[in-house]
């Protein structure tokens, strides 16, 4: 898997995860501290003209650094919640293909120490290039369960013991009017669309984050963020 940019090179590199990398001769201290840290680790660094790099990220913006890594360890749904660190706090993506969305969410996943993210095998955007630059590296640390079907998921995670609160613009309960202090699954589906109606039945509630300005919506990654930060605060005061 091919990653690129400073934040996400040097996370790979701290998770042990990356196997080879290329930087270009740009002068930069934080490219020279990804230099470091891959040599001190054996991992194999070579030194390559700008232009190569541009052309390996399709001219995206790399920073002067490319590396490529292993990909992480298959998971599943029950895998997440037996390596919870507490009560499980998980993030479930009903066709999400945006690699920005997902790549931030991943971020605010690892920001609140949730437990992971579910999502589609198939239709998902892939966790390599621009979703990890968005993720800033989170990447590299999120524990991610790729499964065929998010509604089996979901029943999955109900005989966890987990329960599931999709996010939907109409619905009139509120998330924070929500005990999210239990095991619990926040399940978010893509912009425009929203969660597909069978998810949406699955859920055991659905909510709502409340607009108060002309936009009645939130970016996805953005809504996900605030559910999951309420999760927290909720858990800090129990």
């Amino acid at each position: 898997m091919r990653i690129y940019g400073i934040n996400p090179v040097l996370e790979a590199l701290r998770a042990k995860r990356a196997t080879s990398v290329r930087v270009s001769s740009r002068a930069d201290q934080r490219v020279a501290e990804v230099v470091r840290l891959a040599e001190a680790q054996g991992v194999e660094v070579q030194r390559v003209p700008a232009a190569d790099l541009d052309r390996l990220t399709r001219g995206a913006v790399h920073q002067g650094v490319v590396a490529e890594t292993r990909e992480p360890q298959p998971l599943n749904v029950e895998d997440l919640v037996r390596g919870a660190a507490g009560t499980p706090l998980i993030v479930v993506l009903d066709s999400i293909e945006d690699p920005h969305n997902v790549g931030a969410i991943l971020r605010s996943v690892d920001a609140a120490g949730a437990d992971g993210v579910v999502r589609q095998s198939r239709h998902a955007a892939a966790l390599d290039g621009a979703a990890a630059k968005a993720s800033a590296g989170a990447v590299a640390h999120v524990k991610v369960a790729e499964v065929v079907n998010i509604a089996r998921a979901l029943e999955d995670l109900k005989e966890a013991g987990v329960w599931t609160v999709g996010l939907a613009g109409y619905a009139p309960k509120q998330y924070d009017e929500i005990d999210l202090t239990l095991p619990t699954a926040i399940v978010v589906g893509a912009e425009g669309t929203g969660l597909r109606r069978l998810v949406r039945e699955r859920c055991d509630w659905v909510a709502s984050i409340p607009m108060a300005g002309h936009v009645q919506s939130l970016n996805v990654s953005v809504a996900t963020g605030i559910v999951l930060f309420e999760a927290v605060r909720q858990r800090r005061s129990r």
